[in-house]
């Protein structure tokens, strides 16, 4: 079996319009000019970094935006152009909302769970409802469509809808799971990280940003999926953590095989926590980074834990980290000593995503992780798996369809739904997924 990452392609309305409270890096770069063409070359190049590096790499295509269909819903009418016009004219704030690129970080996009860690055998995929974000949670419709349209074997893997909307059973995806393993074809430990427990008001919360993920959202996933309960763990993020910007368990934690690395101020009881985890998996290793050498706000506007954690060989790992990691002194000098150090992180590599950094998304954010066994490999899509020729074709329809800068006065020009509907009904076809957007099904 291949952990396959498959990484978000940034669209073309790619903008910073600061939706996203409790993302620090979304609000502080609200109302800035972006560049659609640089971010989604951005993403390219990382995605062919890590190919050409031997690691198991696709894509996952952007939503179309601005979303049409969810506008009319809300008592938009007439032809494109004269709903984009009322819309820009009485209530901009939905224009934003409803043409956020928000799904190029696909962490975000579901949760997935390998087959042998599921009781009948198969892949299970839920689209995460996003509730807590108007702007993300009109995703899933299209990102089921879309997961459908790549996994489509009903005999190796089964896709469910998304949990119901509301706050009771917010999921933001593989952003709060992690998976414990000793080979990624063996069974595994699932650890889910929520923020809150939705029904139980005396239990401790954040008091300043939402808790984005449930205890309850993470428990139906995980009965959904037909885990096995002793192999699945629900821990709690440290609520002031939540507050100081960590919005999801991402952004203070990162799982690959047997390591964990992790911040001391990630979980409401650090050391319950990891002593639950060994339980579970007795070939956990902990790194653990104090708070006196990199502190939660260094974690948080470097994305230090934001990074990828990928396997070298049976012991050794490399950290795909952000560039900001590099310029920050303290990340800086704690990932130099890090690599001397008798752990399984060997290397770290720096990789610029300065686009979706702008707009609170790392390299992490940008993947969804997906283990597939060479049966399972057989019947996914081929068409989404990287390749040199991919690469190229990506690159030139990119060049070819995207703005090279982009501002929120821009999202009210009908010419630029009708360029991302062109590039996006290009792409169905590069990528051989049928017709799976709103536009396409009429």
């Amino acid at each position: 079996a291949k952990e396959f990452n498959f990484d978000g392609l940034v669209g073309p309305t790619h903008n910073y319009a600061g939706l996203s409270v409790g993302n620090v890096a979304s609000l502080k770069n609200a109302q800035g000019t972006s560049s659609p063409r640089q971010a989604a070359l951005e993403g390219l190049a990382k995605m062919k970094a890590l190919h050409d590096a031997g690691f198991a790499q696709a894509v996952l295509p952007p939503l179309e935006r601005p979303d049409m269909e969810v506008l009319r819903r809300l008592g938009f009418s007439g032809d494109d152009a004269n709903v984009l016009k009322q819309v820009a004219d009485k209530a901009p704030e939905l224009l934003v909302a409803a043409s956020s690129a928000s799904s190029m970080w696909t962490a975000n996009a579901c949760t997935v769970s390998p087959s042998a860690d599921c009781a009948d055998g198969k892949v299970h995929f839920t689209p995460a409802n996003l509730s807590n974000k108007f702007h993300r949670s009109i995703e899933h419709p299209t990102t089921g469509r879309v997961l459908q349209a790549i996994f489509r074997d009903d005999e190796h893997f089964a896709h469910h809808p998304a949990l119901p909307s509301g706050d009771h059973f917010g999921d933001e995806g593989a952003a709060n799971h992690n998976r414990f393993c000793t080979e990624y074809g063996s069974e595994g430990v699932e650890l889910f990280v929520y923020g809150k427990y939705a029904f139980q008001k005396d239990k401790p919360e954040p008091k300043t940003f939402p808790a984005r993920q449930t205890f309850e959202a993470s428990s139906a996933i995980a009965r959904l999926h037909h885990l096995n309960s002793k192999n699945t763990l629900f821990i709690q993020q440290k609520p002031a953590t939540i507050d100081a910007g960590v919005f999801h368990n991402d952004v203070i934690s990162v799982v690959n095989q047997r390591a964990l690395f992790t911040h001391e101020e990630a979980f409401i009881d650090q050391r319950a926590a990891y002593r639950e985890i060994e339980n579970a998996f007795p070939e956990l290793e902990v790194i653990e980074v104090p708070t006196a050498k990199v502190s939660v706000s260094d974690a948080v506007n470097s994305y230090l834990f934001n990074s990828q954690l990928l396997s070298l060989s049976d012991r050794d790992m490399v950290l795909i980290a952000p560039a900001e990691c590099e310029a920050n002194d303290n990340v800086s000098s704690y990932l130099a000593d890090l690599v001397t150090q008798n752990t399984a992180i060997k290397e770290v590599r720096f990789y610029d995503v300065q686009q979706s950094m702008k707009n609170g998304g790392g390299p992490a954010c940008l993947r969804q992780r997906v283990v597939l066994t060479e049966a399972e490999q057989r019947v996914t899509n081929q068409s989404v798996l990287m390749s040199n020729e991919l690469y190229g074709t990506l690159c030139d329809w990119v060049n070819k369809h995207y703005r090279d800068s982009l501002t929120a006065a821009d999202l009210a020009d009908p010419q630029l739904l009708d360029e991302s509907r062109r590039a996006l009904d290009e792409l169905s076809n590069i990528l051989n997924l049928g017709s799976v957007y709103p536009f396409q099904l009429g």
